[in-house]
């Protein structure tokens, strides 16, 4: 139950405007912040409305704060009850993720004496979105006297001072009042009405009519231990919804009057419980992440329109006046799967809001001298540019946004979504009749505004912005031109498709977007020659034409800090460095895994990852990481940043909530549980998993939906397999255990470090043990900036010098014991093999004279990921025929030795108890070591009571 509720069990005033995003309640029409009914001197009353947009300055529109619907004040003889003012006990307050029911309670001591104890509840209804309500019950512990209770539709509403409403008409009747106002510019009409019933004692009603405020007010009196119900049924309908809100409002009020309370309040909880039948996420075993994941849950499905197919989920939800409503990529890439795998109904809705808006993006196509559809970088109702070109600044200086001018990638992330729902859902019909226009009018974008450059001979797409705001005015952007060439690719396909199903609407289309044969052969020319920033050589993309240039910054250097880079650097510097607002590269790989070749995900995570400000940078990082560090195997780093995304909201982790909640990175939370940790991919033609889970999750489970039908997943991590007996396969660290050429490398190191002049010693040489040779450059260059050409030299230098070393190596460079350990296991049938993170490996062992002696040898060219990750031992492991946990590691390394365990192998340390001491036995060389004996060690271990102190532990037993 407690990861179904959002609590806090005291109140902050300095806490109140990010609880009041944090408690945001709504119903896929509207959402209303987490505000006291009866008020509270600076907060930020709002509730908002999808689609209710007004003209605005600055921001060019923006959605309109509407009446207050919960306000319901109550007084105690002549004294209101305020809570910066009041004596209170006992506060609590609780969001129920069930049903989104917003609970408070506490007790108040009046200053005329005795004590009350008030319950507010309150819902937006999902089964009837235009129905909210809210209930107060107030108990009397020891206070005897006069209450009263007044509800009102306080109209004059503003939007932080600016007023976007003009009074129409109120009226009040029967316990009830209404009130119709209408936006200024784009005139829709808003028409809410309220009834207020009070049970438990006898009250006098009145209505008090002021204009842009008419009220309810019920009197009574109450003794202790009475108790008092007041409920407060309140009706929304705009211009948008119906020609006739305000009588469409008095027929609902009426409706919902025959109901009552509870009737509603129970519907409501039953569409809730529908809607979680289908989406919820369980993670047992880590209840901050269940909880974190789940809320986020809430929040999207909160926001997300049912019945509305001309709006979409902005950037900062209805929570908040942040970015002012505005919808941007955030809603495709970071939102839109959940929808799409769990709500496809939903995703609908919100891929037709870009159908609806096409003519906007066409408008802004033209507008630039282009062809076809380029859409807003933030959106609105009609779907125009509605980016300010111009901002205050934190000093007051005017700052230029140039994002509604070229941040154009978003053209291409809404066909992605659109051709991504098809692939899952199988609705042809969007696809034929919607989804094929916006993916071939976006194709004839792109085909316009890649420029052929004659020289070079390819195409390019210049002065444009990528996901990373950090730089503006870059050429070639590795995102945008890679997407460019996805949208180009499968339009195409599109139109093929189109062709053999709906060949009327295919012909359609071909005339009305003027898709020629020529027009088409230059897609493929475009396809076949534009340039894409990947290097098949180093595996690296580019993220931009110079970015290899720019300075490099330490960002662990810059810790603690509570400013991004571009607030410490400013736009410009920030301009002329190496750090990343948010993921744009591996954004890339993330949505298009295929795009290149698959070493290139290894290589850009080690190159990009540290570089990307994922702490003050976009909050659309980290669950982007988590995703790309669980594909690659390393759960660790994947929970790390997963655990950064999910303190976004529900710990203020940027200190951003009171302008609004993050919905892409509850988005992107979903995305990383689902795609990441489960490892849920369509690559065979259905859904599967390959699990990857984090320690401590015993159980995961998810339903998704794929081409209709459900498929539920149940994930729990397999049973440990702990090293077992009998072993037959060992496998040698190369260096340090069968020779010491650490000496060589030490050697190597230091010319590369004296000829660089950069400090290095033995002491700097035997923290490299285990290393990579690119990890041991950035090691020991100290934050030195260097280009990445520049270090493929100086890594292709260190390794001259160390090859020219161990060209005087011999069977004489053997460690003492070696050769006859090794004969030994090969007399007691054990296979062998050298597991070395070395790609000279095969050249020392050749000079070292022990081929004959070894079945197979793993170097650092057999994978991708270096040690600790255990790639290495389990591959020799495949190449020896023999499980994992049936091999030993002999490793002098601790990086090694990790490896080792993670395998589920046994670890036979070589070398210093400090370095090694996680390894099942430790001895100081190979000579120190009889097989028997060995052997007889180890089955001590295994039948040895657990927590039985010893030198090591097994690998199941350290985590």
């Amino acid at each position: 139950m407690e990861n179904w509720l959002i609590s806090e069990d005291r109140f902050i005033p300095e806490h109140l405007r990010k609880n009041e995003t944090l408690f945001t309640t709504g119903n896929g029409y509207l959402c209303t912040r987490g505000t006291f009914e009866e008020g509270y001197p600076a907060e930020q009353a709002v509730t908002l409305i999808h689609g209710v947009f007004d003209d605005a300055p600055i921001v060019s529109t923006e959605l309109a704060n509407t009446p207050n619907w919960i306000d319901l004040r109550v007084y105690a003889g002549s004294e209101l009850l305020r809570l910066d003012r009041a004596a209170i006990n006992d506060y609590g307050r609780q969001l129920d993720l069930h049903d989104g029911m917003l609970r408070r309670s506490f007790t108040w001591a009046p200053a005329a004496g005795g004590s009350l104890r008030l319950a507010f509840e309150r819902f937006a209804s999902l089964a009837d979105e235009h129905i909210l309500g809210v209930r107060l019950s107030v108990e009397s512990i020891d206070y005897a006297g006069p209450l009263e209770f007044r509800a009102g539709l306080p109209g004059y509403i503003d939007n932080d001072g600016l007023l976007h409403w003009e009074w129409q008409a109120q009226g009040s009747a029967d316990s009830g009042a209404s009130l119709c106002l209408k936006t200024r510019h784009s005139a829709t009409v808003l028409c809410e009405a309220f009834h207020l019933t009070v049970t438990g004692g006898q009250a006098v009603m009145q209505h008090w009519d002021t204009r842009w405020s008419p009220e309810v007010v019920a009197r009574l009196e109450i003794e202790p231990n009475q108790r008092v119900t007041v409920d407060k049924l309140a009706i929304v309908y705009t211009s948008r919804d119906t020609p006739e809100p305000a009588a469409e409002a008095r027929r609902a009020l009426q409706a919902a009057r025959a109901a009552g309370f509870d009737r509603l309040a129970e519907a409501n909880r039953a569409a809730w419980a529908n809607d979680w039948q289908s989406v919820n996420v369980t993670i047992e075993g880590d209840d901050s992440s269940d909880l974190a994941v789940r809320y986020g849950l809430f929040q999207l499905l909160a926001v997300a329109p049912r019945n509305d197919q001309r709006v979409s989920i902005p950037a900062k939800a209805l929570s908040g006046y942040g970015y002012r409503g505005h919808v941007f990529w955030d809603t495709e890439i970071f939102m839109l799967p959940f929808f799409t795998y769990t709500r496809p109904d939903i995703a609908r809705n919100l891929l037709m809001y870009r159908y609806y808006t096409l003519a906007g993006a066409r408008r802004k196509a033209a507008g630039q001298g282009r062809e076809g559809a380029c859409f807003a970088w933030e959106s609105a109702a009609s779907g125009d540019e509605m980016t300010p070109r111009w901002v205050t600044g934190p000093d007051g200086e005017l700052v230029r946004i140039w994002c509604g001018d070229i941040e154009l990638h978003i053209s291409a992330d809404v066909a992605y979504a659109i051709y991504q729902f098809w692939r899952v859902t199988g609705d042809d019909d969007f696809l034929r009749d919607y989804g094929a226009e916006i993916l071939l009018d976006t194709a004839r974008y792109w085909g316009s505004r890649a420029e052929w450059r004659p020289g070079p001979g390819r195409y390019e797409i210049n002065d444009v912005i990528g996901p990373d705001e950090n730089h503006d005015h870059i050429n070639n952007n590795a995102y945008t031109n890679n997407m460019a060439v996805w949208n180009l690719r499968t339009a195409l396909e599109v139109l093929t498709w189109l062709r053999a199903h709906a060949p009327h609407q295919a012909r359609e289309l071909e005339q009305n977007l003027d898709l020629s044969a020529e027009r088409l052969a230059h897609w493929q020319d475009v396809i076949t020659r534009m340039k894409t920033g990947y290097n098949p050589d180093t595996h690296l993309f580019e993220q931009f034409d110079g970015f290899f240039q720019l300075r490099e910054v330490d960002l662990p250097a810059l810790e603690p800090r509570s400013q991004s880079v571009q607030s410490l650097l400013g736009i410009t510097g920030a301009q002329q460095v190496q750090v990343i607002k948010q993921p744009d590269v591996l954004m890339l790989l993330n949505l298009l895994p295929d795009a290149a070749n698959p070493q290139a995900l290894p290589a850009n995570w080690d190159y990009y990852t540290p570089r990307t400000d994922l702490t003050h940078g976009s909050s659309l990082g980290p669950a982007v990481q988590a995703i790309l560090a669980a594909r690659l195997g390393k759960i660790d780093q994947a929970y790390r940043h997963f655990h950064l995304a999910a303190q976004t909201d529900l710990q203020d982790a940027r200190k951003n909530l009171e302008y609004g909640l993050h919905p892409a990175t509850q988005g992107g939370l979903w995305q990383a549980v689902v795609f990441g940790f489960a490892g849920l991919s369509l690559a065979g033609g259905q859904p599967t998993v390959s699990p990857r889970l984090p320690p401590g999750w015993s159980r995961l489970k998810f339903t998704i939906r794929y081409h209709g039908q459900p498929y539920e997943f149940d994930l729990s991590p397999p049973p440990v397999q702990q090293p077992a007996l009998p072993i037959r396969g060992a496998i040698f660290d190369l260096d340090g255990v069968l020779t010491d050429t650490s000496e060589m490398h030490y050697r190597a190191w230091k010319q590369l470090a004296d000829e660089e002049n950069m400090p290095f010693d033995r002491q700097d040489n035997e923290a490299l043990r285990g290393v990579s040779r690119r990890e041991s450059l950035l090691r020991l260059l100290k934050g030195k900036t260097y280009s990445e050409d520049q270090l493929q030299a100086l890594m292709e230098r260190k390794n001259r010098y160390y090859q020219e070393l161990i060209e005087a190596l011999s069977p004489q460079d053997l460690l003492p014991g070696v050769r006859e350990f090794l004969q030994d296991l090969r007399r007691a049938g054990v296979r062998i093999a050298v597991g070395s993170s070395s790609k000279n490996s095969r050249g020392v062992i050749e000079r070292l004279a022990i081929g004959s002696l070894l079945d197979e040898i793993a170097d650092g060219a057999s994978v991708e990921q270096a040690k600790p990750a255990p790639d290495l031992f389990l591959f020799a492991a495949r190449q020896l025929g023999v499980s994992p946990q049936h091999c030993v590691v002999f490793e002098d390394a601790q990086a090694g030795v990790e490896a080792g365990l993670s395998a589920q192998m046994w670890v036979v340390g070589i070398g210093p108890r400090q370095r090694v001491g996680a390894a099942h036995q430790i001895f100081s060389g190979l000579n120190q070591i009889r097989w028997e004996d060995l052997l007889a060690q180890l089955r001590t271990q295994l039948t040895k009571p657990t927590g039985e102190p010893d030198q090591a532990t097994h690998p199941q037993e350290r985590r």
